[in-house]
């Protein structure tokens, strides 16, 4: 058993932080990152989207420990690894970053991240 009140309240964040992302990323276009013309604006947006990947990644590290790994793997349609392990590449090699794979990731995963956590939550306050 673990303390679902932590777990709530982390699933929460994460929540928060795709919520955060979403409506960053819904202001730029595949080039605003590196477009030469934006470079400032989306150096700003790619930083801000960075920072939230991060606080995902940490907050998913802190709700396997305090859910003694049991949670995550209820829900196998996301890759839980590679999100974690996104925030240690983000964290660690900030100027190897992949933008465009920053920019697939807002597009493709952060929804269904979305979604899961979601139904997560739902489960959880039951």
């Amino acid at each position: 058993m673990y303390d679902k009140e932590l777990a709530l309240e982390i699933l929460n964040q994460i929540l928060q932080s795709t919520t955060i992302i979403s409506k960053r990323y819904s202001k730029i276009t595949s080039n605003d990152f590196v477009n030469t013309e934006n470079t400032e604006k989306g150096h700003e947006i790619l930083d801000a989207i960075c920072m939230q990947l991060i606080i995902i990644g940490e907050s998913l590290k802190n709700l396997d420990k305090v859910t003694n790994n049991l949670l995550l793997n209820k829900y196998p349609e996301i890759n839980w690894k590679k999100v974690k392990g996104m925030r240690d590449i983000i964290s660690h090699h900030y100027f190897d970053i992949n933008v465009k794979v920053v920019y697939e990731v807002c597009k493709n995963e952060i929804p269904q991240l979305h979604t899961v956590i979601s139904k997560m939550i739902a489960v959880e306050t039951q």
